[in-house]
């Protein structure tokens, strides 16, 4: 793909976004590419050390906040017509529920991944707290009953590991949670295929 065919794909694909950000967008990597001619590569080489347009409208997805995108994308571009304005205000019932459905089930879908987070970290606590029950009950029983020294050496060895598992899960999520919302705004900013 040579330079031309990449930005025009880029262009057509920048649809949600504002002309001004799709201008910005579309110059930065034209810059790019020229930048890697100048270095001495081919379009066909420079083109393809930026990647593929999908990877770069992931890029731009991350970059621009959800805000803008929608903000954009539910601005009308022209004034609405009389019965334009009363369809939408007749149809209230339909599609408001329709959006709260869908805001709800995203939300949904969110809270039941990082359930699994919250139940590593509560079961983690409970390590803790058995740790620390097996410390005060062997101090108690003066040092005597090894049962609450195995206790506390139980909850220490489980807090240490969970502590391994609650970090990894931690991070998984997080990167889980940044695909999602990119996800999203990539399917804001691309154009849809015919």
């Amino acid at each position: 793909m040579n330079k031309k065919q990449f930005l025009d794909e880029l262009r057509s694909k920048l649809v949600g976004l504002p002309q001004e950000d799709i201008d910005n967008r579309i110059s930065f990597y034209e810059e790019m590419i020229n930048d890697r001619i100048d270095e001495g590569k081919s379009e066909e080489e420079a083109v393809n050390e930026i990647g593929t347009v999908d990877d770069v409208i992931r890029e731009i997805a991350k970059d621009t906040p959800l805000v803008s995108i929608v903000k954009h994308k539910m601005t009308p571009k022209r004034k609405l017509r009389g019965w334009e304005v009363l369809l939408i205000i007749f149809s209230f019932p339909f599609w408001l529920p329709a959006i709260i459905v869908a805001i709800a089930l995203t939300f949904a879908a969110i809270v039941v991944l990082w359930s699994g987070a919250i139940a590593v970290y509560a079961t983690t606590g409970a390590m803790v707290g058995t740790f620390i029950w097996g410390v005060l009950g062997f101090i108690d029983s003066g040092m005597a009953d090894t049962y609450y020294l195995g206790a506390a050496l139980l909850g220490f060895g489980g807090t240490v590991l969970m502590t391994f598992a609650c970090t990894g899960i931690t991070k998984g999520m997080v990167r889980l949670t940044k695909l999602m919302l990119t996800g999203i705004k990539s399917a804001f900013i691309r154009k849809k295929r015919r």
